[in-house]
Formats: structure tokens, C-alpha cells, sequence
């Protein structure tokens, strides 16, 4: 069969295919669109003709239309068409109330073809059957799927609302460059060689950071972008090496302003593409609470199970953890609703998953014919088996898991991690969002390889006012005014109130062994602007892809982007990144070392 060369307006469709209706009955119509499936029974056949607004069923009946029955035997999946008939309720008994269309269907009298289809690699309503790379090499035909265009259309509407709803509030939409210098202080960058300045590159930005702190010194006061983030870093399930993120600045604010703002924001948000109505406010946590209670930074509220300290439980002579007390170690503990039922094997399984996240080793407890059991109580007198089933709530329906640390904080994720997957694996988790905010982190990390002090989020963190007499003599004890937003156990977005003066950011590049040369040559117009009187300010950027990643339930971000990169930062679908011809690199003055 051959397409039509010409799309003339009595071929342009009245209707969308998703559409028509039963009120609908009687109505000439024109429907343009892909074909989705076709059956031949008894010598009628049907096609489901198919756009991004759903399916509806067209009949072709040999009694009818016998010169469009017979071409239509030709047709196959994925053809575009342009069919002309009339609506009609379809025969009782005959409905489909799966779709919205279900009460109809087009008869058929005449049809052209506009484009045929070779074969598909996959049919795209069974694509969740192949393998990813395919689906994203014929992104074309994966994006044609229900559920591909109502992320698709989702996320326009959350970007929609997002511009919407910033501007109410008084915010001004400004691009920043694409183009900019490299600040090694992170990720790693993506570089761009410059033709015109030979042997000097572009960076592409980890994040428009620097450009809207110099909008607030600007003046702007308040600053929105969905900017184009690029980071060469290993990937995931939710991270790419470009990514989008709602990007926010405010001037004379401090960190209730900037939660008082998102807060809104994000609750406006779920109800206008979920429906669901978050509480407010929304809860918050310091950093340390988090750690101390959850084992991350980034909790999930939906699970009760929360971490205990049991170190009076294990002081004293005797006790196996004393020593371990006594040099400022920690003993936490993790109580497992329904662990009582647990068999010994699986008891093992779950010391050897702690052992795999880097413990020396992780007892259990058990209460059984009214004792309590497990391998440590042979090493415990009886005052303090009675502070720890006290202090833990265990029944005979639980079990304890105690592990013990010299560091508090590796005690705490190590358990934090097994409660995350014993919940999830026991569907201990509710439905529904809880959102929390994480304040106060740390300034500062100590990176041991390096031997040197990394900046917690980035190295324009203003540290909390109080904390600011211990830079220079105890900076791990220096929290800042950072805070993250955090979904179901998914951070969302994070921000800082920054610093706005010139002598509390060198003190800060001077903690982290950035000398004041160091200093001037990758930051030093943010520092130039810094001494031309800047405002006290502050923001947070929110990923855009988790973001909907969430909304639309889906199991990673590339199912919320239109053309993502697979997890080795290819693009299956054009072949990006490819080897260039020699000349190109010549003329940016760049040689590749890469084997042929």
C-alpha cells in the first residue's frame, strides 16, 4: 500500500482520538493517528487508532465499505492514518470500559495512509517486556506507550505550576550561562575546548550557584531558573549526566523564608498532578536527629522503626561493649516489628548484610518462653537485659538488633540501611508522601584519603552563627545553615542560606586548604562581587527529575526525561558520545590519547 502524498484539509482530523463519546453517537468525523492493533473477525475489521489523547476502535465493514475493507487487509501495526466515518455506539454488550472511548467507535468509510511503519522491535504496549537500551535506541516507538506520554504530560504540568506559582511571588525567570569557568570543587566537570582561546575550556554547570548568588549582589532580590545541570559522575537509577533542577534565590531571607516558600510550593504541587493532600507543616529534623533516629541523612518517615541508643545497657564491668563506651563509641539498637517470628537462618542472613555494609558484626535478641535470647546475653547480668528490653519496647513478637561502633555515626547508617530494606522487604512502609526537612548539617567532612576538609554541600555554606568560634580550632564540630528536602527517602533538593561577606568566605576556603590564590583564581570574581556589598541570601535547588520520578510512580528518571542517557552516559537512540574527525580536534587544538 502506498502513503498519500498529500495531507489536504478534508484528511485534517475533527477529532482527537481519545475523544469521542457516547454523546458523540451519529457524528461525521476524521480521525487521524497510528495504528495501535488489528483484528479481523468474520471478515469486519478492526484497527485501535491511536494518539497521545488514547485509542478509540474503527470498524471497517466489507458489506459497507467493501473498496476500504479490502485495503485496509493491508494494514499493519504502527501505520499512520487518516480516517473518515461516522461515530456510533458500539453494540451492547460490546463496550470496553477500559479505555474512555469504550462506548464508541468510528465506522469507517474511506481512509488514506500517510505513512507506513516497517516492522517495531517491540510492540509499545508490551514494552516493559524488553530490555531498557532497546526501548531507549527507538525512543520514538517506547514514547508512544500510556504511560511514556502521561509522564511526558505530567511533567509540563509541574513545570507549568512551577512557573506559575513563582511568579505570583514575585520572582523573575533569568538564564544564566551554559558556558562557564571550571570550579573543580565537587563533581566532575563536563569541559568544552574554546577554538578562539586556544588550549582553555568551558565548563558546562554542576549548577547556576554562582551566577544567582552575583543576581542577588545585582540586586534581582529574587531569582527563579529550571536550569540544565550537567555532572560527570557515575550514574543510578535517579541521577544523569544532564539533569534538570528548579533553581531558587532570595535576598534578605533566612531559612524559615526559604521553607516557607517551598513548603506551599510543593504541597500545590502534589495536589494539582496527584491529588494528594500533604499535611502542613512539614516536619523537621536536624541532621544529627536524623542520624541519631533513622541512620540517614535522608529518611523515610513512612517507616515507624526508628534507632535507639542502648548504650546504658552495655556500660559497667563486664559488659562486652564497655571499653568501647569508655573511648566515646556507641551502642545502637534497631527493634524489628515481628522479628520474633524470625528463624536462625534468616537471623544470619541479616548479621551477614551488616557485615557487607562494613560492620564487625551485629547481635540479635529475641524474647522466647519469657527470656529474653540471643548470643550476647550469656555477657549480660540481669539489671541490664532489663534496661535494654526496657529502653528497646521488645515483646515476644519482635526482634532487636544491637550494633556497637567506635564511631556513632557508622553505627547509625549501618542500621539505618538495615532498617530501609527489612521494612521494605516486610512491606513495612506506608502509602502515601511524607515529606521531612534535614537542617543543620555538618560544615565540613573529613576525607581521610586526602587528608583534608571537603565542604558538607559546597564551599559558599554560611555556618551556623553559633558555631563560627570553632572553624579554625574544631571544625567538625561547625554545623551550617544548610537544609535538605527529603521525600519517602529520596532527597528532593537542598540549599543554604551562603555567605554574603568577603572575610567569612576566605576563612571558610582557608578551613577547606583552598589557598587565597587558589581562591582568586576559581572563585575570584564571586569574591570581587562579594566586597561590592552583598545581601544576606539564600536558596535551594530542587531536582526536577526525582521530582516526577515520584509523581508519576516510575522506577527510575530516565522514565521521566524524554531522551535520557543509559547508565554508561550513552544515548542509545543517536549514538552519543562518538569519535570526531581529527580535524575538528586540530582546530580546538586538542589530541585524543583514547586506544583506535
Amino acid at each position: 500500500m502506498t502513503a498519500g502524498n498529500h495531507f489536504t484539509n478534508e484528511w485534517k482530523r475533527t477529532m482527537r482520538c481519545g475523544e469521542p463519546r457516547a454523546e458523540h453517537d451519529g457524528k461525521p468525523s476524521v480521525l487521524n493517528g497510528w495504528l495501535r492493533a488489528r483484528r479481523d473477525l468474520g471478515g469486519i475489521i478492526f484497527i485501535e487508532l491511536w494518539d497521545n489523547t488514547g485509542v478509540t476502535q474503527v470498524v471497517f465493514n466489507p458489506e459497507l465499505v467493501p473498496e476500504a475493507h479490502a485495503r485496509a487487509r493491508s494494514l499493519r501495526s504502527e501505520y499512520v492514518m487518516a480516517v473518515r466515518g461516522e461515530l456510533r455506539r458500539r453494540p451492547e454488550g460490546t463496550e470496553n470500559p477500559a479505555i474512555a472511548t469504550g462506548e464508541v467507535e468510528l465506522a469507517a468509510t474511506d481512509f488514506i495512509l500517510l505513512s507506513p511503519s516497517e516492522l517495531p522491535p517491540f510492540d509499545p504496549d508490551s514494552a516493559d517486556e524488553v530490555s531498557e537500551d532497546l526501548r531507549m535506541k527507538y525512543r520514538y516507538i517506547d514514547l508512544r506507550r500510556e504511560a511514556m506520554q502521561k509522564n511526558l504530560a505530567l511533567r509540563h504540568r509541574a513545570v507549568q505550576y512551577t512557573r506559575n506559582y513563582f511568579d505570583k511571588n514575585g520572582f523573575l525567570e533569568v538564564e544564566t550561562p551554559i558556558f562557564t569557568k571550571s570550579t573543580p570543587e565537587g563533581a566532575r566537570d563536563y569541559l568544552v575546548p574554546s577554538r578562539v582561546n586556544p588550549g582553555e575550556f568551558y565548563a558546562l554547570p554542576q549548577s547556576p550557584q554562582i551566577y544567582k548568588q552575583i543576581l542577588m549582589i545585582s540586586g534581582c532580590d529574587k531569582y527563579i531558573q529550571i536550569a540544565k545541570c550537567f555532572r560527570d559522575e557515575d550514574l543510578r537509577a535517579d541521577r544523569q549526566p544532564e539533569f534538570t533542577q528548579i533553581d531558587v534565590e532570595m535576598s534578605f531571607v533566612t531559612e524559615d523564608d526559604i521553607m516557607s516558600l517551598i513548603e506551599p510550593y510543593l504541597i500545590g504541587l502534589f495536589k494539582e498532578t496527584t491529588g494528594a493532600d500533604i499535611p502542613s507543616p512539614i516536619r523537621r529534623l536536624t541532621w544529627k536527629e536524623a542520624m541519631e533516629q533513622y541512620g540517614s541523612d535522608k529518611p523515610d518517615l513512612r517507616i515507624d522503626m526508628k534507632i535507639i541508643d542502648l548504650s546504658d545497657a552495655f556500660r559497667g564491668d563486664g559488659n562486652p561493649f564497655s571499653k568501647l563506651l569508655e573511648e566515646g563509641g556507641a551502642v545502637k539498637g534497631l527493634k524489628l516489628p515481628g522479628g520474633g517470628r524470625l528463624s536462625r537462618k534468616e537471623l544470619s542472613d541479616l548479621e551477614n548484610r551488616a557485615r557487607e555494609l562494613g560492620s564487625a558484626g551485629m547481635a540479635n535478641f529475641q524474647i522466647r518462653d519469657g527470656a529474653l535470647k540471643g548470643p550476647l546475653v550469656k555477657f549480660l547480668a540481669e539489671e541490664p537485659c532489663r534496661v535494654l528490653v526496657e529502653r528497646s519496647g521488645l515483646t515476644p513478637e519482635d526482634a532487636l538488633f544491637v550494633m556497637a561502633d567506635r564511631q556513632w555515626s557508622k553505627a547509625c547508617e549501618i542500621l539505618g540501611q538495615i532498617r530501609l530494606e527489612t521494612a521494605r522487604d516486610r512491606g513495612l512502609a506506608r502509602d502515601g508522601w511524607e515529606f521531612v526537612w534535614v537542617t543543620e548539617f555538618p560544615l565540613y567532612e573529613w576525607d581521610e584519603a586526602e587528608r583534608r576538609w571537603f565542604a558538607v554541600h559546597h564551599p559558599f555554606t554560611a555556618p551556623l552563627d553559633s558555631d563560627v568560634e570553632f572553624m579554625k580550632s574544631d571544625p567538625a564540630r561547625v554545623r551550617s545553615r544548610a537544609y535538605d528536602i527529603v521525600l519517602n527517602g529520596t532527597e528532593l533538593g537542598g540549599g543554604s542560606i551562603r555567605i554574603h561577606n568577603p572575610e567569612m568566605q576566605s576563612m571558610v576556603f582557608e578551613a577547606l586548604g583552598i589557598s587565597p590564590e587558589t581562591a582568586r583564581a576559581r572563585f575570584g570574581f564571586l569574591l570581587e562581587a562579594l566586597s561590592f556589598g552583598a545581601p544576606p541570601h539564600g536558596g535551594i535547588a530542587l531536582g526536577l527529575d526525582r521530582l516526577m520520578m515520584l509523581i508519576c510512580g516510575a522506577k527510575s528518571i530516565r522514565d521521566v526525561m524524554a531522551f535520557p542517557k543509559n547508565q554508561k552516559a550513552q544515548c542509545p537512540l543517536s549514538g552519543a558520545p562518538s569519535r570526531v574527525d581529527k580535524c575538528q580536534l586540530d582546530a580546538l587544538f586538542v589530541a585524543s590519547t583514547a586506544p583506535e
